[in-house]
């Protein structure tokens, strides 16, 4: 039988995030949902978990910014300030170019962990979690991201 994580081995576990592989509606971009989760748990709560927050604004957060040519904190303001998921929408069509080059994004953070380093991390972080023999399982980041939060088993 495969192992699963040790009980809180990586910090808290947010369960209600979005999966990594759930497109954004409006721009089809993975892990803008995600990104955007988290901003509003932000502004629910004060703040992340520090499981989460030790990568808020940065790994995939930044790199999506990266891509998209703005700033994390630019994307967080835009949560914060607004009243509603409409006026998020709107400003987010204002902040973001109008090609926001989905296919090539998507295809990069899929890929996410594949290289000889990344494979090292994930390796690394599943023997944190006590689960080192689902390495040839876990094969990216957004796997790795699902596996923690319990969407693959």
């Amino acid at each position: 039988m495969p192992s699963k994580p040790i009980p809180g081995s990586s910090g808290d576990v947010i369960t209600t995030l979005p999966s990594a592989y759930t497109p954004h509606a409006a721009t089809g971009l993975l892990h803008l949902p995600r990104f955007l989760a988290k901003c509003r748990y932000v502004k629910e709560h004060g703040a992340l978990p520090p499981s989460y927050a030790k990568n808020y604004k940065r790994g995939c957060d930044r790199f999506l910014s990266q891509h998209l040519g703005v700033q994390p904190a630019e994307v967080e303001k835009i949560v914060l300030e607004s009243a509603t998921e409409a006026e998020i929408d709107a400003r987010l069509k204002q902040l973001l170019p109008a090609d926001v080059r989905a296919a090539a994004w998507n295809r990069r953070y899929v890929q996410m962990g594949m290289t000889t380093a990344g494979r090292e991390f994930i390796r690394e972080a599943l023997t944190a979690m006590g689960c080192a023999d689902r390495a040839d399982e876990i094969r990216s980041v957004p796997d790795l991201i699902e596996f923690d939060e319990g969407r693959i088993e």
